[in-house]
């Protein structure tokens, strides 16, 4: 991803988005191995056995279970994986391609929680500036409670720490599929972009999840958004 901010900083209309469930079809898994081959059809049932086998846990268990799986795709910078600076992949791009950059990790993340049923109110993917490598980083906050110090999820490091355990990681802003914060504390947190923006790349996204298989029951629409 890109090292400035204003670069990623170009501000269209974002709409929430709701979750439905993964339950990938056969149809579904030859239209990736169509285009990455007999090995993603494996990495994808995993992923959809994995979301149907954390259907019955606590919440707090399923983020330590997506964070794990998903940390286990391999790190491909984008220009290495798509031959481009700085593309977003969907959750089904990102593993079935089997490669992808910090932010792919923390959408993977966002958008499997979302399909568990975790609310969009609990989670914010969050741009930072990362002190020890110096560069430009992406992750997801968990927030457990609404006011509560935020957990991070980072592919950088295993482990799952709380914001104020996390000093080397400077947040700029965070947004989710309800809104876009800027930096006013931890993780993010802080003052809500009140005209409704969000980011360009964020929001073709969204776009690009509708038409994917696995993904097709998300609605981008505000009067379909529950809590």
């Amino acid at each position: 991803m890109r090292s400035r901010v204003g670069l990623m900083l170009i501000l269209l209309w974002v709409g929430p988005v709701v979750a439905d469930l993964l339950g990938l079809k056969s149809s579904d898994l030859e239209w990736a191995r169509a285009r990455w081959g007999d090995t993603a059809v494996s990495r994808l049932q995993q992923w959809d056995q994995l979301t149907e086998s954390l259907r019955t846990k606590n919440e707090r268990e399923q983020v330590e279970a997506v964070n794990r799986f998903v940390d286990t795709i391999p790190y491909i910078s984008d220009q290495e994986h798509w031959h481009q600076e700085d593309y977003w992949a969907t959750p089904l791009e990102m593993i079935g391609s089997n490669g992808g950059d910090c932010e792919d990790y923390a959408i993977a993340k966002y958008f499997t929680l979302r399909s568990l049923g975790v609310p969009a109110s609990r989670l914010r993917i969050t741009y930072v500036e990362a002190l020890q490598i110096n560069q430009a980083h992406m992750v997801l906050a968990y927030y457990p409670q609404p006011g509560q110090e935020p957990l991070i999820l980072d592919s950088l490091v295993n482990r799952i720490l709380p914001a104020s355990q996390r000093p080397d990681l400077v947040p700029v802003y965070s947004f989710n599929s309800e809104g876009m914060w800027v930096s006013g504390g931890q993780a993010g947190d802080g003052a809500p972009v009140n005209d409704g923006s969000g980011l360009d790349k964020w929001q073709d996204v969204l776009r690009r999840i509708q038409g994917q298989p696995g993904f097709r029951g998300y609605v981008n629409s505000r009067a379909a958004t529950g809590p």
